[in-house]
């Protein structure tokens, strides 16, 4: 009995906790992940910055002599219905994208965090006021929404920015609110307040730089949302003018040569939209761990 009681005392006492375990085993998972998504990332910016200067070649030229052309060492992509270089298409279909999402993702990062903060910092019938807002705009479907602005419009990159912009910004406000909130019950709020200091000064000095950090990281979120966001646009031809390289173009003029058995004007554009968005999804996963680590045990549990 005696043996028996100090071998389970012994062995509740070196028993190491489930979720320490199950974190140690998976840390080699996600640094390979984090690699992965920064050699993607890497990759992307480098092929946007240097494929157009180094290839020598005019990505609008037609040549109806090279017309769907297979992948090869001339044309590792193939080329188009019209006899253009594929590679090059996709590269300047992917620096429109990435525009698109980049700017679209700060400015909207930008709205969201003006009026989470102004409802949180508040209070009252303006957080209830603005809530019911965000609530109403988020009832109808992004999609939907963004078609509609972008139909009141000609057809840019100025318009499909402000469109994701403006049907984007929902998901910020309510991280940014949720953090103020939580926020104005700290200690140093309360003495700042006591001190006199105005509902502005105490927002602009403590609670805008402490949520600072959950802004950016929807942000880096919201930048492969906005991808998609245009590709679908411009798969629609509510978007970027047709003769625009833009991935959801690319995507839209191969239907008719995929349906005729070319898959490479369908696919390569399809992966440059995919791998981009995952590698970015990808860091910023690791970044929401890093800066919330009780959220991530959480989930391992």
């Amino acid at each position: 009995m005696t043996c028996e009681a100090t071998g389970d005392v012994t062995g509740e006492s070196t028993a190491e906790p489930v979720w320490r375990s199950y974190g140690t085993r998976h840390r080699p998972t996600r640094a390979v992940r984090v690699r992965v998504s920064v050699a993607l990332v890497t990759a992307t910016v480098l092929a946007v910055l240097l494929v157009p200067p180094l290839v020598q070649l005019d990505q609008q030229a037609v040549d109806l002599s090279s017309r769907l052309l297979p992948p090869s060492w001339s044309h590792p992509f193939g080329t188009d219905d019209l006899g253009r270089d594929l590679l090059l298409r996709c590269v300047y279909g992917l620096r429109v994208s990435l525009l698109v999402g980049v700017v679209a993702a700060l400015t909207a990062t930008v709205i969201g965090t003006a009026v989470g903060a102004t409802a949180g910092a508040l209070g009252g019938w303006a957080d209830r006021g603005l809530m019911r807002a965000v609530d109403t705009i988020s009832s109808v479907p992004h999609l939907l929404l963004g078609i509609f602005i972008v139909a009141m419009f000609r057809p840019g990159v100025w318009p499909v920015i402000v469109s994701v912009a403006l049907t984007h910004w929902l998901s910020t406000a309510r991280i940014v609110r949720a953090e103020v909130l939580s926020l104005r019950s700290r200690p140093y709020i309360d003495a700042a307040v006591s001190g006199g200091a105005s509902r502005w000064r105490v927002t602009v000095r403590h609670l805008l730089p402490a949520v600072a950090p959950q802004a950016a990281l929807a942000a880096v979120l919201m930048v492969p949302h906005a991808m998609w966001h245009e590709s679908a646009l411009s798969f629609l031809g509510l978007g970027l003018p047709t003769h625009m390289a833009s991935l959801g173009n690319l995507i839209q003029g191969a239907r008719s040569s995929l349906l005729a058995g070319q898959w490479w004007p369908t696919l390569f554009p399809g992966l440059f939209i995919i791998v981009p968005t995952l590698a970015i999804a990808g860091l910023a996963g690791a970044w929401r761990e890093r800066i919330n680590p009780r959220r991530r045990s959480e989930l391992m549990l």
